[in-house]
């Protein structure tokens, strides 16, 4: 094990789709988080080309100040892929064939049953000494190497986000656990609320956003909510998990209201849970959101057990045809409007024979607006068998952001009508 001091790391991601900004890099936001979590402190980003000259000046100048460097992409099997040349290059070993990684590879495409492809051999050269780490979701080899006398590591992760996750939680996490005893460790909290603006939020804490080390809290914005961050940083968990609670606990007394949930649950996830717990069964009917919150419940497992029917409406046709929307009613009160989205949810409640019908009517642009209904004009209606709710939205922005925006109100709503 390496012995106690404080790990300093930086990230490499390769990748000119990065330098070009075609491609965001959340990796370097995941990984970061993920290290801090442990007690390593990530002190550098950079991002470099395709270039093996200049991805190997990157590397000289990360080991002269860092003890661990993490670089992401380049690891594929096409002739750009370099990353793993550029490191043997800077550390003077050789590539080398792993027969292990070569029938990894083999497997991954008997798996998915298509032809093997003899040029992704080039995935199994990897400079010498190196440890494997497998990828149990594509075929880049990720790689733990030690230099310097193993007081320094090379990291190499693939750069698609779903491997890097994956590889990070099952094989690099628990390596340095095992391996490297640091200096303490951080720990963050996330608390998730929807109904109130960052300002509103920020009027009712602003005392603890003044907090200084080693407990910090700030707050975050995200189309739709607003996420408060306390983060810890102590000797041990248990020690940062006391300081977080503390937090929280006043947190939760002044905006308990509005919290939905916490860390990775999110609405769609919280109101799925809220539905079966609470032996609702719910029916959507959408227009301008175009399916995208039967699409939000449905990526929840075990949403069957409570989601029955979602229709897309688009045309007024359709409303009348599908969901019982009276013409007279669209003529007088327009499509866009609140008698009109009561009346697709009443229809595809009846329809879908659920306890629960939302429907969902506006304007997402950036074209059909009139001098009265503005593009981002969303009208949302919820009826049960006791209850009717709807609410009138305006929102800004680009096409799928009112879409978006939308299908985060309507789950708010569904949320406002179970939460206890």
């Amino acid at each position: 094990m390496i012995q106690v001091r404080k790990m300093k790391a930086e990230i490499i991601s390769v990748g000119t789709e990065l330098i070009l900004g075609h491609v965001v890099n959340t990796n370097a936001s995941y990984i970061s988080r993920s290290m801090a979590e442990i007690g390593i402190d990530i002190l550098y980003h950079s991002a470099v080309g395709d270039n093996e000259e200049r991805i190997s000046d990157s590397l000289h100048r990360a080991l002269k100040r860092s003890d661990i460097i993490i670089t992401t992409g380049g690891l594929g099997p096409t002739v750009d892929d370099i990353t793993l040349a550029a490191i043997a290059k800077t550390i003077n070993r050789k590539l080398v064939f792993n027969k292990a990684i070569a029938e990894k590879i083999k497997d991954y495409f008997r798996k998915k049953h298509i032809p093997f492809i003899k040029a992704s051999f080039r995935q199994a050269y990897i400079p010498e000494g190196s440890l494997w780490l497998k990828n149990a979701v594509g075929t880049a080899p990720s790689l733990i190497i030690q230099c310097e006398d193993g007081q320094k590591f090379i990291v190499c992760l693939p750069g698609p986000p779903r491997e890097v996750t994956t590889i990070l939680e099952n094989e690099l996490i628990p390596y340095f656990k095992k391996h490297i005893k640091t200096q303490g460790l951080i720990k963050s909290r996330l608390i998730k609320l929807i109904g109130l603006s960052e300002v509103s939020v920020d009027s009712k804490i602003k005392d603890i956003l003044k907090l200084e080390r080693p407990t910090t809290v700030g707050i975050y914005t995200n189309p739709g909510e607003v996420h408060i961050k306390i983060t810890a940083k102590a000797g041990n968990e248990k020690e940062c998990g006391e300081n977080i609670k503390k937090i929280e606990k006043v947190v939760r007394k002044r905006l308990s209201k509005f919290i939905y949930g916490v860390d990775n649950e999110n609405l769609e996830g919280v109101v799925v849970d809220l539905l079966i717990k609470s032996k609702n069964t719910l029916g959507i009917a959408e227009s301008c959101t175009g399916g995208l919150v039967t699409h939000r419940i449905t990526n929840i497992s075990g949403s069957s057990n409570c989601f029955k029917m979602g229709i897309v409406a688009y045309g007024n046709d359709a409303k009348i045809a599908h969901l019982g929307v009276s013409r007279a009613l669209i003529t007088r009160y327009g499509t866009v409007s609140k008698p009109v989205a009561i009346a697709m949810a009443k229809g595809i409640k009846k329809a879908a024979n659920t306890k629960i019908g939302i429907g969902i009517t506006g304007i997402a642009g950036p074209t059909g607006a009139t001098k009265t209904k503005p593009v981002g004009l969303v009208h949302i209606a919820l009826v049960s068998d006791k209850k009717k709710m709807s609410k009138k939205c305006f929102f800004l922005g680009k096409r799928e952001d009112t879409k978006f925006l939308a299908s985060q109100a309507a789950l708010e709503l569904i949320w406002m009508h179970l939460k206890k």
